[in-house]
């Protein structure tokens, strides 16, 4: 159970990069687009907002605090947010925009990486939800108002040359 633990905790992101490559190049060109847009306005964001946070909130890793060894090692630096969760749940909160069932799958593997993080001692609760609530408020912001006026655009309406809302 351990060693499934800390393979989850290490390396079952790739495994949904691989996913959601998978569906992005299965999509039709016009949704590539769509996608591609809105990726470029979301990650970036959701990490420089992680960013900004962490450096006003500083959370000790567990295995500091408690003076014992993680089943991986890691840098004694700041545990919030995870970055592994971070990226987990944006790609999951991106496909779940364009894919509610391949995105709830996401959720749930991305759900079982940021536990298993907890698990393995490297990062506490708060630095798993706290990167998942900053994905989820950042993708709300990206969708809700950065893509509607971004599409108001004349180039990305003419390069997506579909309405985003669709």
């Amino acid at each position: 159970m351990t060693n499934l633990i800390t393979f989850s905790a290490q390396y079952l992101y790739l495994f949904e990069m691989v996913m959601a490559a998978f569906y992005f190049f299965l999509q039709p060109r016009s949704k590539q687009k769509s996608i591609i847009v809105l990726s470029v306005a979301f990650l970036p964001l959701a990490y420089v907002v992680a960013q900004v946070i962490a450096a006003f909130y500083f959370d000790p890793r567990p295995f500091v605090v408690d003076h014992f060894t993680p089943l991986i090692s890691h840098a004694p630096d700041n545990g919030f947010p995870s970055d592994h969760m971070l990226l987990a749940s944006a790609v999951a909160s991106i496909l779940f925009v364009y894919n509610k069932r391949l995105g709830a799958i996401a959720w749930i593997m991305a759900l079982i990486i940021g536990a298993s993080r907890v698990f393995v001692g490297i990062h506490h609760w708060v630095d798993i939800i706290g990167s998942a609530a900053i994905t989820v408020g950042t993708m709300w912001f990206t969708k809700n108002y950065l893509m509607p006026r971004l599409m108001k655009s004349n180039f990305l309406s003419t390069l997506l040359k579909k309405d985003y809302t669709e």
